[in-house]
């Protein structure tokens, strides 16, 4: 099996003190006990709430060949038999690995960030750039202060493109992650009213995401959105920064990657784009004009850094949401008159001002079946701070403007929206997450279109999870 790192390696990137036989080398890595198979690495990391050494036993049952642990809790693991590299602590050691990665490659890299449809943006990357070589890219959204040192370690030296994805809560986190990706092309997809809590206004948020212009490699490119009103400030930024090559993406006559034409339905979108001075057609596998104007981004980046535009164009066609991001599922529901069909458009990952109104436009999108209705099932969005009760409160436009006529929601904070919604609008409430689930089960009808969106926090996964339980699978569909 082929060797991510050699032991060795490890110990001189990490300057970490060894115990015990260390093996050739290690598979992978994982700082979470759990996924540890056989052969890799795990990384006892402190976290804010669990401390990794208390599963140390945990990772070693389950097959790690290898612990990375700090030399103050080195006592309390006595017991483990387990080779063990020694380190101050256990995360720098982690950013320590995940540069000596960067410092290897030789692949092309590429950074995303931006308030919305970073991880989307990071998919459709992957896709583009696989018919060109070998790519590696984050799972999951791996794009904080140890999601992306994680990401860097476990990027194997052979790869051709590596794709990151780069976010904040605040200033001056994305600057330490950007100057050690290292990448040849920065992506900002747009600024919008995210984390809106811990910043007072659009430009400070903007001012934070331009950060990432500080870690591009001398020569290398950034791809921004024409489209936006804070367009100008980060092209001010990028330059200040000294990027080098200043791209744009967006409808914009003047954008260099434009979206001359989007013809959106349920399931996915054709787009013609202009790329090089030519108009091309794109078909998108996945549905939403949100998704299609960051198609416009990826296909720049995919030329910036020498893939094959056709095989990326290919690529996109067979692209399908992401888990939590509107992934789709059409489930098999029985009623009086026969079987039907539920579909679920799945949008609980996350949720800010501009999200939710994209996962509208999506609900919109999509017809209900018989006397089917089009739901949506909302609950708070987090971290707006003292522009909480706005910004739930402007929801009813989107809604009303979408012909919505059926609102589940919960949250302390969606209580906002429920009194801003006209009677005409079938509302239901419910303080938490776990009451919602109750009434999602007990009132959805067959030909119904269900779109589930909150914050993370609200823990509206929930709701998806009881009704992919509750139903199976339409029989002609197959769950992603």
């Amino acid at each position: 099996m082929t060797l991510l790192w050699t032991s060795q390696d490890m110990v001189v990137a990490m300057g970490g003190r060894p115990i015990g036989m260390l093996p050739e080398g290690i598979t992978g890595l994982s700082i979470d006990s759990r996924s540890v198979t056989p052969g890799e690495a795990f990384f006892a990391i402190k976290g804010d709430r669990v401390d990794g050494h208390d599963f140390a036993g945990v990772a070693v049952a389950n097959g790690a060949s290898l612990i990375v642990v700090s030399e103050a809790k080195l006592p309390a693991l006595g017991r483990l038999t387990v080779p063990m590299i020694v380190v101050e602590d256990v995360l720098a050691a982690l950013v320590k690995l995940g540069i000596a990665a960067r410092r290897r490659s030789r692949a092309r890299i590429v950074a995303v960030t931006g308030s919305v449809g970073k991880t989307t943006t990071k998919e459709m990357l992957r896709h583009a750039l696989l018919p060109s070589g070998k790519v590696h890219a984050a799972v999951a959204s791996f794009n904080n202060h140890w999601g992306v040192p994680l990401t860097l370690a476990r990027m194997p030296d052979d790869v051709d493109f590596g794709v990151f994805e780069i976010g904040m809560n605040h200033a001056d986190e994305i600057r330490p992650l950007v100057k050690m990706v290292e990448p040849h092309v920065a992506v900002i997809t747009t600024i919008a009213a995210a984390h809106l809590g811990h910043f007072s206004s659009l430009e400070e948020i903007a001012a934070a995401k331009a950060e990432i212009f500080e870690g591009v490699l001398p020569g290398g490119s950034a791809i921004l959105n024409r489209d936006i009103p804070q367009f100008d400030f980060l092209d001010e930024k990028a330059q200040e920064a000294g990027v080098e090559k200043i791209y744009t993406f967006g409808q914009h006559a003047k954008a260099d990657f434009r979206l001359a034409d989007f013809d959106g339905g349920a399931e996915g979108s054709t787009i013609w784009a202009v790329l090089n001075g030519e108009t091309v057609e794109v078909h998108i596998g996945a549905p939403g004009r949100h998704i299609a104007e960051n198609a416009m981004a990826v296909l720049g980046a995919a030329i910036l850094l020498g893939a094959d535009l056709g095989g990326a164009i290919e690529a996109l066609g067979a692209l399908k949401a992401v888990k939590g991001r509107g992934e789709r599922h059409r489930l098999l529901m029985a009623s009086a008159t026969g079987e039907g069909v539920l579909t679920l458009i799945d949008e609980s990952y996350n949720a800010n001002p501009a999200s939710m109104r994209a996962a509208i436009a999506l609900l919109c999108a999509c017809a209900p079946q018989g006397a089917g209705r089009r739901v949506a099932v909302l609950g708070d969005m987090l971290e707006m701070g003292a522009f909480s009760q706005s910004v739930h409160e402007d929801l009813a436009g989107p809604l009303l403007a979408a012909g919505i006529e059926h609102v589940w929601l919960a949250g302390a904070e969606m209580a906002a929206l429920r009194d801003a919604l006209p009677e005409s609008v079938h509302v239901t409430y419910r303080e938490t997450t776990a009451e919602l689930v109750e009434h999602v089960l007990s009132s959805v009808v067959t030909g119904d279109v269900l779109m589930v969106k909150s914050s993370l926090g609200l823990g509206f996964g929930k709701i998806v999870a009881a009704l992919l339980d509750k139903y199976p699978a339409f029989p002609d569909t197959e769950r992603q």
